[in-house]
């Protein structure tokens, strides 16, 4: 049985190829910008880092300790409901792409829960204070699980 690859689409022009390399696949403004606002909260975590090491995802920040990993989506490449735009060109490729971001998204939201940890998402035009309070609060509810388990499990066998 012969299994045939679908190769993913060439850029449309010179012009679109280096769009397309120049886009950052990490630290981008929001992202820096939410870092620095969760640092200024007193928290500290990891960047760039799979959560589940066995899992290629990577998630944007990471709390080890509190099993919370941190996505922050662009709302082009996740079809945020509010400003994902259609592309005027390669509508059809950008349109599956998009489709197959958002599926990815949700497996691993559902890998990550089945394995303990705590998910959150913030799309890339959202406010990186009122993010950042969102990651506090979700960081520390999870210390306090961790907590509470620990006292209710006191054997560490």
């Amino acid at each position: 049985m012969t299994m045939t690859v679908e190769r993913p689409a060439r850029a449309s022009s010179e012009g679109v190829r280096k769009s397309m390399q120049s886009n950052r696949g990490r630290d981008t403004r929001p992202e820096l910008a939410l870092r620095r606002a969760v640092h200024a909260l007193g928290l500290r975590y990891r960047v760039c880092v799979r959560p589940l090491p066995a899992v290629r995802r990577t998630a944007d920040l990471v709390f080890t300790k509190a099993k919370v990993a941190v996505f922050m989506d662009g709302c082009f490449w996740h079809g945020c409901p509010d400003h994902h735009t259609k592309s005027a060109t390669n509508a059809a490729y950008w349109a599956d792409k998009v489709r197959r971001n958002r599926e990815r998204d949700a497996e691993t939201d559902q890998l990550l829960a089945e394995a303990g940890w705590t998910v959150v998402r913030i799309w890339e035009h959202e406010d990186p204070f009122s993010s950042a309070g969102k990651v506090a609060e979700r960081v520390r509810a999870a210390a306090v699980r961790k907590i509470q388990f620990d006292d209710q499990h006191p054997c560490q066998c």
